[in-house]
């Protein structure tokens, strides 16, 4: 065995050791600008309050569920709450946006038109489903005229 070899190997480690830590603080400041996001849109109340709109969803169905509603938050928060879901979503997020577009969206989201997006958004994607709703059921003899046609061969 050569002399240099133990020398090699050393160095071999130190150097991946040196890119570990180096993808590590990478990988750090990449999760950092998820969870600064995170803060800025709000997202852990988001998923919190779609817990509450599923509850009221399923409680305005069935009334007679009122008594289990406790039980059924419980188990909402367990399955879809933020604790059970942010590694995953966090995931996503690392995987769709780069350490530099993440940290070009919360640059916009911090400023006041950032912001306002992130309130008015909500309402604007329910009023554009509602107009959605109102222009299907104007125009639904349209669709039950063709859905009553032979199909094309």
């Amino acid at each position: 065995m050569s002399k240099l070899q133990p020398v090699i190997f050393i160095i071999s480690i130190a150097l991946l050791t040196l890119s570990s830590s180096a993808r590590a603080e990478d990988n750090s400041a990449h999760v950092q600008q998820v969870e600064t996001l995170f803060k800025l849109t709000q997202m852990e109340k988001k998923v919190n309050e779609s817990i509450d709109s599923i509850l009221q969803l399923q409680l305005g169905q069935n009334p007679q569920l009122a008594s289990r509603e406790p039980a059924m938050r419980a188990f909402f928060e367990k399955h879809i709450g933020w604790g059970a879901l942010k590694s995953d979503i966090t995931a996503m997020y690392l995987r769709t946006f780069s350490q530099k577009e993440l940290q070009a969206i919360n640059d916009f989201y911090i400023t006041p038109a950032g912001q306002k997006v992130i309130n008015a958004l909500p309402s604007l994607v329910q009023e554009r489903n509602q107009l959605a709703m109102m222009r299907l059921q104007q125009n639904i003899g349209e669709l039950q005229q063709i859905m009553a046609q032979p199909a094309a061969q």
